[in-house]
């Protein structure tokens, strides 16, 4: 078995103390340009990477690294526009303070809270995780900075996101004042369990996601206030934030007799797939049907009317947060949403 290879093998080697080696690593401005490049290239005769970055973290007592834990696949993380818009307001904050950014995947249905345990980091941001996850207990117990966007909130502890009842209010208002009454819901994440259909009031009130669930609230509460009788409002569930699940809700929403005149959508997602329901259904919008989305994340060119989050804000806030060297302000930040109104929502028809 070949023989580990260690700062002081290399320190024999060039002939100089431990400490200068070690240097070489982590302090290249205490060495000559000539000396460095000396012991790095014996080091990489020896076959020597560099200090184990575990071991340096536990000496130093920071690992360089914000822990984001995000309850979604890798794939979708890069394209969901939502969660792009995130991320790249959390890597501005990382980039700014010199770390790095480690993504502590959670996919739906899937709870691994070993590598929250074993995770080498400073701080964990906590993106939108469900009611009850396993890997909760888990952060709270390493007792490092830690920030919850959008969902769970927890009393006592920082938490940054928009006021979804008021968001959600004003989208179900906005299309009550342009006199529609005939509603329906397009609605993602809700529970865990993949359903698809029709979600009854137990299924809506009794969502795992903290965020969705106060969203539907902020529908329901706004619709009865305008005179809807919110139990015979259609609410069509889908397990998946993809086009062709909100194209699916669409259809089912459009078949209904009499059909819903205003379709109010938890995500922007959803909204483009209902979108294509409808022209695939021949019905003009907004003329035929008004249609409302949620979260401004490429709404733009599908001239969408949506609810707007600072989605880029509130990542570089999170990082801001817990990357001052400050200890996090245990309190909830509600950043601004706004009612961006565009093409697809207009006065109800009048048959």
């Amino acid at each position: 078995m070949a023989e580990r290879v260690t700062l002081q093998t290399i320190a024999d080697r060039v002939g100089v103390s431990r400490a200068t080696v070690s240097y070489a690593f982590s302090r290249p401005d205490q060495l000559s340009e000539e000396l460095r490049a000396r012991i790095l290239r014996v080091a990489g005769e020896l076959g020597y990477a560099g200090p184990n970055p575990t071991a340096r973290s536990l000496r130093l007592g920071r690992a360089g690294a914000l822990g984001l834990i995000f309850t979604e696949t890798l794939p979708y993380a890069f394209a969901d526009p939502y969660s792009i818009g995130f991320l790249q307001g959390l890597a501005v904050a990382a980039e700014e303070a010199a770390v790095g950014l480690l993504i502590l995947q959670q996919p739906p249905g899937v709870q691994r809270p070993e590598i929250v345990r074993n995770a080498v980091v400073d701080a964990f941001c906590v993106f939108s995780l469900p009611d009850g996850h396993a890997t909760l207990e888990a952060v709270l117990a390493r007792r490092l900075p830690t920030v919850f966007v959008d969902e769970p909130y927890i009393p006592g502890l920082p938490f940054i996101g928009i006021d979804e009842l008021a968001a959600a209010g004003e989208a179900v208002r906005h299309v009550v004042d342009l006199g529609h009454r005939r509603l329906g819901l397009a609605l993602v994440g809700l529970h865990q369990d993949g359903r698809h259909g029709w979600a009854d009031l137990r299924r809506q009130r009794s969502a795992e996601y903290e965020a969705m669930r106060t969203r539907v609230q902020g529908y329901r509460v706004a619709g009865e206030q305008a005179g809807v009788d919110w139990a015979s409002v259609p609410v069509y569930e889908v397990a998946g934030n993809a086009r062709e699940s909100g194209r699916e809700a669409g259809r089912a929403l459009l078949a209904r007799d009499p059909r819903p005149t205003a379709i109010l959508c938890n995500t922007d997602v959803m909204a483009l797939g209902v979108l294509d329901a409808a022209a695939e259904a021949g019905l003009k919008v907004p003329e035929d049907l008004s249609v409302v989305g949620f979260s401004d994340s490429g709404a733009e060119e599908a001239d969408l009317t949506t609810i707007r989050q600072p989605k880029q804000l509130i990542g570089k806030m999170a990082g801001r947060m817990l990357l001052s060297g400050l200890p996090p302000e245990p309190e909830r930040l509600i950043l601004p949403h706004e009612l961006i109104v565009r093409g697809s929502t207009a006065r109800a028809p009048l048959a």
